[in-house]
């Protein structure tokens, strides 16, 4: 199990984060059905990093990307947006605290491993390995979009 994990440097004030968030993430793989999964943490100055997220927030199946009532296919190695928008969280990240988004394609046991082959689920043993490419340019601008609540006395 492979992770991408982005993490801010420490923060300088209190950050709260309140609401919904929202992640734009350009991915290729080179399978034609994958997941990717995203987790939000709260890192403290000692290294114990605390998930934010329940399980079940924060994936999205590709063949689900653009609807759950008509599943579409990847074309292997081809980037595409994915919406990852089932989140919601309120937490005040405290000043010396860092932000940490963590990036991955299984969320195992919490959702059925996803077997890559674009096979309807439960009819095949076939597997595939994918391959996952996030972009992160000025054409594929990958993002995370937190609700931050202005903090009473702040700029």
């Amino acid at each position: 199990l492979d992770v991408l994990v982005y993490t801010t440097e420490p923060l300088p004030e209190d950050v709260e984060v309140t609401g919904p968030i929202t992640v734009h993430l350009w991915a290729a793989s080179s399978a034609v059905d994958t997941d990717f999964c995203v987790m939000l943490y709260d890192v403290y100055p000692d290294g114990r990093a605390y998930n934010l997220m329940p399980n079940e927030a924060g994936m999205v199946r590709a063949r689900y990307r653009a609807s759950e009532t008509a599943p579409a296919l990847l074309t292997p190695n081809e980037p595409v947006e994915f919406i990852i928008d089932q989140m919601v969280t309120s937490n005040v990240f405290k000043k010396g605290h860092r932000i940490r988004l963590d990036v991955t394609s299984s969320r195992f046991p919490s959702f059925d491993r996803n077997p890559n082959t674009g096979d309807p689920f439960g009819t095949s043993a076939r597997l595939a390995v994918a391959r996952q490419t996030v972009l992160h340019d000025a054409g594929h601008p990958s993002r995370a979009i937190l609700p931050i609540i202005p903090r009473a006395g702040s700029r």
